[in-house]
């Protein structure tokens, strides 16, 4: 057998044993799909026991493939909900995330001053206890123009190697520590992030008001203020006892009642204006109006505003919600239509029909993954990842690198949504199968990479004093701000995950946090919202420590 053949086939038994490894519980908690760097290691051991020689060049490019994968389409996942995420509880997650890689930092130089530690080893146990692989070729590459000999440089990869294991563990373990310590349910959890991200439809209110207020009375709807700011939607118009489509130049008259859909604040301040809740139905049942939810798949379209696409005036149909990656919009006229957005319909059959045909409304296409874009997607990547960053007085310029520049990318584009008939859109399940692959190609190789010094180190070396710092440099800023964004900033737990899995930039963390609750989409939001401040930290972190101690 090739050493090719044999390296795929080692990695498969890894991925086999890892994922048996990670469906362990104890007390309802499992390592997931962290088990596969166990296994790896297991595995690995053995290997080098027996002298079994496997294809290196293989195996790295497998790693960081699988990493790229993972990221890439952790981006893509997020994306349409990262930016909102900044608005709104962005900066607070950041700024716990710096705190957590200052605080590393700080506990790192403590333990070089206190214990005499060789800084290219504490360097490497550094990297490995806070997960982040950039991190260590950022401190060799500076120890080596500081002029530390190649030997010392092989030892901060086996600190990294060391501590890399249990720093996952860590992250894992805190997370599971919190839990139990806030007797925390998972669903209420979920529900909570649910309730107050938009993501539930139940996060957009309606209304049935009729008019009171005078002086809107003969008014056209479109000059009504509160309707016209485009927080608030009036689907439906009942007027003299007929159900109409309300039209912009539609006019109001007082006793006529209004069917309006927005946020629960925006919805309220309609109703102050316009006049009183009445328990009237406005369903479209028993008339010639339906509702009817069509969506958007064809490319003409992409892109386009609703006022664009004037399908009040066109159609005489209105939408009355937008569902994006699993958010509830409020459509304005300037919302742009991207693919695989679910819209909300009412108006007459024969008119949805053919608004449907306009947009598409193909959901075969949904299951449908354009390759193109996706190799377009990690070709930009890898090119803004390898930018280099020239900070004055610094030696080694700093890059985003192959983890950090695909998940920047992946976010813009998914942001964009589509460039001609380019779409950024992946399905839910294939987006998940590519992840997955990704992390367990990733752990595995490191697992396997790390396993034939593993034990010796261990056992016959200092690798249990090496252990120590790690766990010391993972545990202390983990609880320290976990704790304090439960109590004092009142954060969700599964948001919490994700922000201590993306201040760690620790993919299987993130992959264990997101198994809590496969539904949800916190952690995920959490981690991406993070990860890219956070990597330009973690690598900037150790040059700047290296710099300070050395010259200390």
């Amino acid at each position: 057998m090739s050493e090719i053949a044999l390296s795929i086939s080692m990695l498969s038994l890894v991925a086999v044993l890892g994922l048996w490894i990670g469906s362990w519980k104890v007390y309802g908690v499992g390592l997931g799909i962290g088990g596969v760097l166990f296994g790896g290691i297991f595995v690995g051991h053995f290997s080098t026991q027996y002298g079994i020689e496997l294809d290196m060049h293989t195996l790295h490019f497998i790693q960081e493939f699988g990493l790229i994968l993972f990221v890439y389409t952790i981006g893509i996942q997020v994306g349409p909900g990262f930016f909102a995420s900044l608005r709104s509880s962005g900066m607070r997650l950041n700024g716990f995330a710096a705190l957590l890689v200052l605080l590393s930092c700080i506990v790192t130089a403590l333990l070089y001053k206190l214990f005499d530690v060789p800084l290219p080893i504490i360097l490497g146990i550094f990297s490995g206890a806070v997960t982040n692989t950039p991190s260590l070729g950022a401190g060799q590459q500076i120890m080596g123009e500081l002029g530390v000999s190649a030997d010392l440089l092989e030892q901060t990869g086996m600190g990294y190697a060391i501590a890399y294991p249990f720093g996952i563990c860590g992250i894992l373990f805190t997370m599971w520590i919190i839990r139990w310590f806030f007797r925390i349910n998972i669903n209420d959890e979920a529900d909570s992030f649910d309730d107050n991200s938009g993501q539930k439809s139940s996060n957009l209110a309606s209304l049935n008001v009729e008019l009171h207020n005078i002086n809107l009375d003969g008014l056209m709807i479109k000059d009504i203020p509160v309707i016209n700011s485009g927080r608030v939607v009036c689907s439906r118009l009942k007027h003299n006892g007929e159900l109409l489509v309300p039209m912009a130049s539609s006019i109001v008259k007082m006793g006529d009642l209004l069917h309006l859909v927005g946020d629960v604040a925006s919805v309220n301040e309609a109703r102050i204006i316009i006049g009183e809740v009445v328990d009237t139905s406005l369903s479209t049942k028993g008339t010639n109006l339906r509702s009817v939810r069509v969506v958007v798949t064809a490319d003409d379209v992409l892109n386009k505003t609703i006022r664009e696409l004037n399908l009040i005036e066109t159609y005489d149909v209105v939408i009355s919600r937008l569902h994006r990656s699993g958010i509830e919009l409020v459509p304005s006229s300037s919302t742009s239509l991207q693919f695989g957005d679910i819209l909300n319909l009412v108006g007459r059959q024969d008119a949805i029909d053919a608004v449907g045909a306009v947009v598409g409304n193909a959901e075969q296409k949904l299951q449908q993954v354009q390759m193109l874009p996706v190799f377009i997607g990690i070709g930009l990547g890898m090119l803004v990842g390898s930018i280099p960053i020239t900070i004055p007085g610094f030696p080694v310029a700093l890059k985003l690198g192959l983890a950090g520049g695909p998940l920047v990318v992946a976010l813009i584009l998914a942001r964009i949504g589509s460039i001609g008939k380019l779409y950024w859109f992946m399905p839910p399940s294939a987006n998940l199968a590519l992840r997955e692959i990704g992390i367990v190609l990733f752990l595995a190789v490191v697992g396997l990479k790390s396993g034939g010094g593993f034990v010796h180190t261990l056992v016959e070396g200092d690798g249990l004093i090496w252990m120590c710092y790690g766990i010391a440099i993972t545990f202390i800023p983990l609880i320290v701000v976990g704790f304090i964004a439960r109590i004092f900033a009142k954060i969700n737990y599964l948001t919490i995950c994700g922000m201590l899995a993306g201040s760690m930039t620790d993919p299987p963390a993130l992959a264990f946090a997101n198994g809590l609750h496969p539904t949800s989409g916190a952690s995920a939001l959490a981690y991406a919202t993070v990860y890219p401040l956070v990597m330009c930290l973690r690598i900037l972190s150790p040059q700047i420590m290296a710099l300070l101690l050395w010259a200390g």
